[in-house]
């Protein structure tokens, strides 16, 4: 299994950042190079995704068309909150998103991301050689992308004000 974390400093409030971890539309914002689609039929195709919500995933990864659905197995407003695979390609996928506000009225945001290939043995030399790095910047892509959002006008188009 693999483990990832990655620590993202934001100028937002910590509510902001927290909805905007949840936002569909965020992601597929951070997503967009990857051809990645919501899956007509989902339970949740848009707006921000709650406690015990699914959502199934569409894209293209490795040059491999993927379908993942992830369900909110946790949640603690706006501190903490943790999606889990349900269904997909991998043997095991969790994310855990903390939220901490910062005196400055910035938010740290903490990304903890575990996963594991299928298959054990030909899946944990796929880890080591491919996987670890692929998922990294995929994570550090995606926290881009909600940190600009975050901090500028453009919140406004994924949150009610």
């Amino acid at each position: 299994m693999v483990k990832l974390e990655e620590l993202t400093v934001i100028k937002a409030p910590i509510e902001r950042c927290f909805d905007l971890s949840r936002s569909i539309g965020v992601h597929l914002a951070g997503s967009e190079h990857h051809g990645e689609a919501v899956v007509d039929g989902a339970e949740v195709t848009s707006g921000l995704i709650g406690m015990g919500q699914r959502v199934t995933w569409r894209a293209k990864h490795l040059g491999v068309w993927q379908t993942l659905t992830s369900k909110i197995t946790a949640m603690e407003p706006p501190v903490y909150f943790q999606d889990t695979m349900v269904r997909g390609a991998f043997r095991f996928m969790q994310h855990d998103h903390y939220f901490r506000a910062l005196s400055s009225g910035e938010t740290e945001m903490k990304d903890v991301f575990c996963f594991a290939a299928p298959l054990p043995v030909l899946g944990r030399l796929a880890e080591i050689m491919l996987l670890r790095r692929y998922m990294r910047v995929l994570l550090h892509e995606r926290n881009v992308v909600l940190k600009q959002i975050a901090e500028s006008v453009n919140w406004r188009r994924y949150l009610p004000i």
